[in-house]
């Protein structure tokens, strides 16, 4: 009987050593490939066909309003952050902008941001390494007015 509780013992924790192990492999295998076919990344260019070109317009019109109420740029390691007047107008431009902007450059990371109290409303656009350039290229007229 001893030796019969020894060998189960032992098996049992043979056994969850061999399950644990064969989970770990799983994980890393899963891991491997996952790295292995990383997303695809979407090439720096504006896809023109991506918007109506009743949406064009109106993100050509929302563009010309915002480029004239920016207060401030701020450039960032990837990017660029617009300062804007924390109005209601200003706000709206930027929710109704933002999605037609991602729609034909899904390549950028867009953010808005309202600071606390009353703050300050800032757009950022940033992204991967390279997009900064595009984005100095699009949006030349707002950094440099």
């Amino acid at each position: 009987m001893k030796t019969f509780l020894i060998v189960a013992i032992a098996v049992t924790v043979l056994g969850g050593y061999a399950f644990s192990h064969l989970i770990s492999e799983r994980q890393v295998s899963a891991q491997r490939s996952t790295s292995a076919n990383p997303k695809p990344e979407t090439p720096f260019f504006c896809d023109r066909t991506a918007l109506t070109p009743e949406q064009r317009k109106r993100q050509q019109e929302l563009s010309k309003i915002l480029r004239s109420s920016v207060l401030g740029i701020q450039e960032l390691p990837d990017g660029f952050e617009f300062e804007f007047p924390p109005d209601l107008s200003n706000y709206q431009a930027l929710t109704e902008f933002t999605p037609l902007e991602r729609a034909c450059c899904p390549f950028f990371d867009i953010s808005i941001r309202l600071e606390r109290e009353g703050g300050k409303l800032w757009w950022r656009l940033t992204g991967r390494e390279g997009v900064k350039q595009v984005i100095h290229a699009e949006f030349s007229s707002w950094i440099k007015r």
